[in-house]
């Protein structure tokens, strides 16, 4: 450590960078999740409503204001946190990861048949049980989904630092 302060704007440029997501998880009314299929990722094909914070938002704007822009669904609350999600950097993205996943609640089977997706981010609603999700997600993706749905199941917020970018 050094003994000489640096101002400000100068110390702020030897810490770490990062980028912010919060998105919100949902499952029917049987606890089967819902997720979106993704057209712009092939790595990472099933998702939940959410994205990339924007600047001055906090999370749960984030996660809402995605929620109403990706599935045309309006979400109020209350605030439940499920997961904190971490990523390192990697080649493919410079900077470290932060993510909130919230509780979206549950959906009735019409408030999903009214999902309207933006067909420039998702071209698909699936609900499945997590044996059935197995199949169709990255094993590191599945585990986040099980992450969440325990947390959702014991009340106990998930950390998962396991969502680097060159995993």
């Amino acid at each position: 450590m050094s003994a000489t302060w640096l101002p400000p704007e100068q110390y702020a440029e030897t810490l770490m960078k990062a980028t912010a997501f919060a998105c919100l998880f949902f499952t029917d009314e049987e606890d089967r999740p819902v997720q979106l299929r993704a057209v712009y990722s092939q790595a990472h094909p099933w998702q939940w409503p959410g994205g990339t914070m924007d600047p001055g938002e906090r999370p749960w704007e984030t996660a809402v204001r995605e929620c109403r822009e990706e599935t045309g669904m309006v979400v109020e609350g209350p605030t439940r946190l499920l997961a904190a999600v971490y990523g390192l950097p990697g080649a493919e993205w410079p900077y470290s990861t932060v993510g909130f996943v919230f509780d979206g609640g549950r959906l009735t089977a019409d408030r999903i048949a009214g999902i309207t997706l933006d067909p420039a981010e998702h071209d698909a609603v699936r609900v499945l049980s997590p044996r059935e999700w197995r199949a169709y997600m990255p094993e590191r993706d599945f585990a986040r989904l099980r992450a969440v749905l325990e947390a959702r199941r014991t009340g106990v917020t998930a950390y998962f630092d396991a969502w680097d970018w060159d995993d």
